[in-house]
């Protein structure tokens, strides 16, 4: 299991005693529980705000940056049929004690698991389950839609997953996400954004109705085919090509052509005993949609398998570090077509994460799992995790037969860490006033923190004061 609290801060040019600093180490525990009760990420590295830049002692680890990458939620579906809080259940089990730290997550679609179009109380019982966060913001999960998550096709586009999902906070009243309190900045536009952690350029895309279908999404239940706009495909190959010096991680719902699990054509269906298609790991609707693609991304730009993608990666070799997508929920050990959920091509490294559906297909399929993606500074190499939520498989836990070692084209690198949130707002005052009480200003610190938050949250009172008390010594 990845070890908690990797990360120490340091603050370089203070008048920080080695009384205080010796205080700080063995009430760390508290710490931890004040800033649990903030609502606060122990391990985010907000550099800016800490001065961690150049910080680390000599002989120390290096310090890690730590995404989990999940999806395939279909949390209506698991509702219904479990009863079973798919999502609630995987964050608390990463946050409990026993779980996994974690900086940032990657959410890669299919939130909804409605067959036919998403409903405002899905909405609403997916906006429940993110309540689960005890250690993390909501603004820490970064999130991209699915086939399931689109809406209907006279509608407007994804409208229902703009309104409860909603990266870029557009209507917050529904979702509860404040863009401003993103600890890392995102740039762009519900269907394609970007944000940077220090030199890894993270390139997020949304999965879209084709335009030039007229049967899809609804008639069609997930109308499963992979659909990306040109516009978008524009953006990204503009992004590759103008950041060389970046880590690039892209993520999709969908895999591209032949690169994980059952991702060639056809290999989402199965042949029935006269040689017709029928259901496989996608739904099969005879003589409509494009069944042949159902299972990588098929539609770019209004063109049926496009190889859009796959031409660009196969002419510019290692240019991408990654590709994240999901869609195709099957066994960790399943490697249909020939191909295993994490491969190599074109110096990319692909990996399915899906899912964390327990009834959204063949129960021998729907195998609760997520991913873990460790970066370390100074490392050209990245650890790749399965983390199993049940233990319908093996031992809920760690799956340590899938742990990989993926080579990075050049090292990650922290020092250039930005937290991105502006001024005083969300997290950076819990930061500020930490800073704050470590430099001796405890009375500024406890003003920081308690002009945010109401005295009359007990809990939050609570933890301000094991913050500032922890930290700064008692008086």
């Amino acid at each position: 299991m990845a070890p908690r609290g990797a990360s120490r801060f340091a603050i370089p040019g203070s008048n920080t005693t080695s009384k205080q600093l010796d205080c700080w180490n063995h009430s760390r525990r508290n710490f931890l529980t004040a800033l649990v009760g903030l609502g606060v990420s122990t391990v985010m590295p907000c550099g800016s705000l800490l001065a961690v830049e150049n910080a680390k002692p000599k002989g120390e680890s290096p310090m890690r940056f730590r995404v989990w990458v999940f999806s395939d939620a279909h949390v209506g579906r698991d509702k219904k049929y479990g009863p079973r809080d798919s999502l609630a259940e995987a964050i608390s089990q990463s946050e409990s004690v026993s779980g996994f730290d974690w900086d940032i997550a990657l959410d890669l679609g299919d939130m909804s698991g409605d067959v036919g179009l998403p409903k405002d109380p899905e909405g609403e019982e997916i906006v429940r389950q993110f309540g689960a966060l005890k250690r993390h913001r909501r603004e820490q999960i970064y999130d991209l839609s699915g086939n399931h998550d689109r809406s209907g096709l006279d509608d407007s586009q994804a409208w229902w997953w703009r309104k409860w999902i909603d990266p870029t906070g557009e209507h917050t009243e529904f979702s509860r996400v404040d863009a401003a309190k993103r600890p890392f900045p995102i740039d762009g536009t519900w269907e394609r954004y970007s944000f940077r952690v220090g030199n890894v350029l993270f390139l997020m895309m949304c999965d879209i109705n084709e335009p030039t279908q007229k049967v899809g999404r609804g008639t069609l239940g997930g109308n499963p085919s992979g659909v990306l706009s040109g516009e978008t495909f524009r953006w990204w190959k503009r992004m590759v090509e103008e950041n060389p010096s970046s880590i690039i991680i892209s993520a999709h719902h969908y895999m591209l052509k032949n690169t994980t699990t059952a991702s060639g054509e056809w290999e989402g269906m199965r042949r029935d005993e006269k040689g017709g298609w029928k259901d496989g790991y996608h739904g099969y609707y005879e003589g409509k949609g494009t069944p042949q693609g159902a299972s990588y991304l098929y539609w770019v730009d209004s063109k049926r398998d496009s190889g859009a993608f796959e031409n660009f990666l196969e002419s510019s070799p290692g240019r991408v570090a990654l590709w994240l997508g999901a869609h195709t929920h099957t066994a960790p050990d399943d490697t249909y077509g020939g191909k295993s959920h994490i491969e190599r091509r074109w110096g990319t490294s692909f990996i399915n994460v899906a899912g964390l559906t327990k009834y959204m297909g063949a129960a021998e399929n729907c195998i609760p799992r997520s991913w873990l993606l460790t970066f370390t500074d100074g490392s050209d190499e990245v650890t790749a995790q399965c983390y199993l939520h049940t233990s319908d498989y093996a031992r809920q836990g760690w799956y340590s037969k899938f742990d990989r070692v993926v080579k990075l084209s050049k090292q990650f690198k922290m020092r250039s860490v930005k937290t991105g949130i502006a001024g005083e707002s969300g997290t950076s005052r819990y930061f500020l006033a930490l800073r704050d009480s470590i430099l001796g200003n405890r009375q500024t610190g406890r003003n920081r923190i308690t002009s945010r938050w109401p005295t009359n949250r007990p809990e939050l009172s609570r933890a301000t004061g094991l913050v500032l008390t922890d930290i700064a010594g008692s008086d």
